[in-house]
């Protein structure tokens, strides 16, 4: 049975897909298929073999690490500020993102990340059917994030039609920055983190290929990356402020979408005898069930799931804790791997904002294209929710 819903959710997120293509005549099949294949590989490999328990326990143990180095500095700052016996989402879960933000700005100034990022864009490349330059975008927007990742490419954005517009605002909503991994993993299993992280790279381009395929010639697949040149102080500080910005922001849009949320649930429940997010839950609630789980559990993660969709992942992240007593392992496994991404309608307005203040009229072209962008980038977690749902 599990394998029967798990083609009848590819199948529908494909068809979903297809039916919004920009050309259908275009969709390169062999490329879709060699990555879906990738993808219940390495999905098999980290959740079912031992190597890949390894793998993922070591990942985890680091950010657990740094995790705990981020304490240190938390701790001197804002020691004695938390109640004992509480725990303070901003200080424990956002702060962090400040270290892990000077992380990759070292890294990224002694050139270790352009060098990862260079080479497994050009892996990528060989077999997503697309550009070298939607490989490294993809890769980029992993590390750097969905605003920052604009920046590096800012040369190309004048130049770009707006078909690979579209594939690189994808990669950017369905990945998640590394500074913000460790914020995560306190929230969820870090296994799933991973998994997640590694299916919506590949997810992204497969979706990009249904929705949105085109043709890169050599003469149009060109590179040209925008590096700063710093200081290695000078870069620490912009790293620092920039994590510190993150933190708040994030912070800030929590702190605004909870209290609506309340709100906006007391409301319907005054009027309909039922909150917004259980309305929600029920819209939800087959979608849930086509990635693997259960119709008894199916409204309780699709209220998680469409609360990450209207609002954000830490949002539901938070949800996701009160709900998981009353569900089973597997069922938090699927839906965590769902929240991992940055597809929520919030998303639109972060990725138009941040092309915008590099070229207004390509800012405008993303405002275009929100909607379907964010429909892009919400299949792209269904499908690695239903790849998970397979091998959990």
């Amino acid at each position: 049975m599990k394998y029967i819903i798990f083609l009848a959710g590819v199948a529908a997120v494909f068809l979903l897909a297809y039916l919004v293509s920009n050309d259908r005549k275009k969709i390169k099949y062999r490329p879709i298929l060699t990555m879906l294949g990738l993808q219940l590989i390495l999905t098999y490999f980290l959740l079912n073999t031992g190597v890949g328990l390894v793998i993922i326990k070591g990942i985890s143990k680091l950010f657990e690490k740094l995790l705990g180095y981020a304490g240190a500095g938390i701790d001197f700052v804002f020691g004695g500020l938390a109640n004992e016996a509480a725990m303070p989402f901003f200080l424990n879960v956002l702060l962090p993102i400040v270290f892990i933000s000077v992380l990759i700005g070292i890294a990224q100034h002694f050139r270790i990340l352009p060098f990862i990022i260079k080479w497994v864009g050009f892996a990528l490349s060989k077999v997503n059917g697309l550009g070298r330059l939607e490989s490294y975008n993809a890769v980029a927007s992993a590390v750097f994030g969905q605003s920052e990742v604009f920046i590096s490419v800012k040369k190309l954005l004048g130049h770009m039609p707006k078909h690979r517009l579209y594939t690189l605002c994808t990669s950017a909503m369905s990945t998640v920055s590394a500074s913000i991994l460790g914020a995560y993993m306190t929230m969820i299993d870090p296994k799933y983190v991973v998994t997640a992280l590694v299916l919506n790279l590949f997810g992204g381009f497969i979706i990009a290929n249904i929705i949105n395929p085109y043709e890169v010639t050599s003469d149009d697949d060109i590179i040209e990356i925008e590096e700063e040149k710093q200081t290695f102080f000078e870069m620490l500080g912009e790293y620092i402020m920039d994590g510190f910005k993150v933190a708040v922001i994030v912070g800030a849009m929590l702190l605004g979408f909870v209290a609506l949320i309340a709100l906006i649930n007391d409301v319907f429940d005054m009027v309909f005898g039922i909150t917004f997010q259980t309305m929600l839950g029920y819209v939800f609630a087959p979608v849930a069930f086509l990635v693997g789980i259960p119709w008894s559990e199916a409204v309780s993660a699709g209220t998680i799931m469409a609360t990450k969709l209207v609002s954000n992942e830490f949002v539901a992240m938070m949800d996701l804790a009160k709900y998981a007593k009353n569900m089973s392992d597997r069922t938090i496994g699927i839906v965590s791997v769902f929240l991992v991404s940055f597809a929520n309608f919030s998303s639109i307005g972060i990725i138009t904002g941040a092309v915008k203040g590099l070229h207004e009229e390509q800012g405008n072209t993303v405002a275009r294209f929100g909607l379907k962008l964010l429909y892009g980038a919400t299949l792209v977690s269904i499908l690695s929710a239903a790849i998970a749902g397979l091998f959990l």
